[in-house]
């Protein structure tokens, strides 16, 4: 199945200019998604992965999937002020605004290995604050993994010169 098929466009969103992927039609069709997940589940293969660190909001909906399906834990990336615990933060900037993540200081434990599952790579920036914040806390990170990669935006380059592992499952070379 063709997943890039399932993928809805929609211009001029959040601000004129854009083409927002939406991936709320993948996750509406049982087959779409559960390919994803099987997909996604499938590149930490032989990664030894204790934690999946899903990003806020949409990467939840596949994080939390792939954890469960490779039987390691989940932690989260949030926006400000939606996490109760104590917290370390990074700042970033996407392809249209800036803004902050947090994640609770025990989320990662010093030497555990960890995946970062999103739904999109965009400028990378989202990407490389949660990456940041992960090794703070100790972890190491064995793989960056999305649904959706925007190539024509630069993100999964930054990553990859970070020297992470980058997989994608529907790559948009251009806008």
């Amino acid at each position: 199945m063709d997943l890039k098929n399932q993928i809805r466009e929609i211009q001029d969103w959040p601000k004129k200019g854009v083409s927002f992927k939406d991936i709320t039609t993948l996750l509406q069709d049982k087959e779409s998604f559960r390919q994803t997940i099987d997909s996604l589940s499938k590149f930490c293969v032989d990664k030894k992965v204790d934690k999946i660190v899903g990003i806020d909001a949409r990467g939840f909906l596949v994080a939390a999937p792939v954890a469960y399906k490779i039987g390691a834990g989940l932690s989260i990336v949030r926006k400000p002020g939606k996490l109760p615990y104590e917290t370390i933060e990074q700042s970033y900037t996407l392809e249209y605004a800036s803004n902050i993540i947090q994640m609770h200081t025990d989320a990662v434990t010093k030497g555990e290995n960890v995946v970062l599952v999103d739904d999109l790579i965009a400028t990378g920036g989202t990407a490389l604050a949660a990456c940041d914040l992960t090794e703070k806390l100790g972890g190491t990170i064995v793989g960056v993994y999305a649904v959706i990669d925007l190539l024509f935006l630069g993100g999964s380059d930054k990553l990859k010169k970070r020297g992470y592992e980058v997989k994608s499952l529907i790559n948009y070379e251009y806008e």
